[in-house]
C-alpha cells in the first residue's frame, strides 16, 4: 500500500511539473510576440505572380509579373520588373513608391508610376511578405521573398 501511495505522489509531481512547464513556455512565447516597423522590410525581395485585369468591356486580360523590389527600411522603395500583359512583354520597367508597415505586420505598398496598390502581410523578421493587389478590376496575389539585405 505504501508503494502505491508513493508512486501516486510521484506521478502527481510529474504531472504538476509538466503543466507548469507548458504554462511557462506558452506565456514566454506570448511575451515575445513579433512586431514590425518600416525597418522590417529592408533589402531586396523577389516576387513573381500571375493574375488578371478585368476591363469594363471586352475579354479578361491575363497578367504575369516578375519583379525585384528594393525596400529602403524607411518607407521608400524602388523596383525593376518584366510584365506580360495578355502576351505583350514589357521589360526593364522601373518604378518607385512608398510602403507602410504596422506593428501587427500588416501594411501597404504603392507604386508611383504604375499606380498599383498592394495590401501586404509581413512574415516574422521580414523574410517574406504575402501580397494582394487592391486596385479595382484586378486579380493578383503572391509572395515576395527576401534575397539580400541593404
Amino acid at each position: 500500500m505504501k508503494r502505491v501511495g508513493l508512486w501516486m505522489i510521484g506521478i502527481g509531481i510529474c504531472i504538476t511539473v509538466g503543466l507548469l512547464t507548458v504554462k511557462q513556455g506558452y506565456a514566454e512565447q506570448k511575451e515575445h510576440a513579433t512586431t514590425c516597423t518600416l525597418e522590417t522590410l529592408n533589402g531586396t525581395y523577389l516576387f513573381a505572380a500571375t493574375g488578371y485585369n478585368i476591363p469594363t468591356s471586352g475579354d479578361v486580360a491575363r497578367l504575369a509579373i516578375v519583379e525585384s523590389i528594393d525596400f529602403n527600411g524607411d518607407g521608400g522603395l524602388t523596383s525593376l520588373a518584366t510584365v506580360s500583359f495578355n502576351g505583350a512583354i514589357s521589360k526593364d520597367i522601373v518604378d518607385s513608391g512608398s510602403y507602410t508597415v504596422a506593428v501587427d505586420c500588416t501594411g501597404t505598398v504603392m507604386f508611383t508610376a504604375s499606380g498599383v496598390h498592394l495590401e501586404i502581410f509581413v512574415a516574422p523578421h521580414g523574410l517574406e511578405f504575402y501580397l494582394i493587389q487592391t486596385d479595382d478590376k484586378t486579380v493578383l496575389a503572391g509572395v515576395a521573398r527576401k534575397v539580400s539585405s541593404q
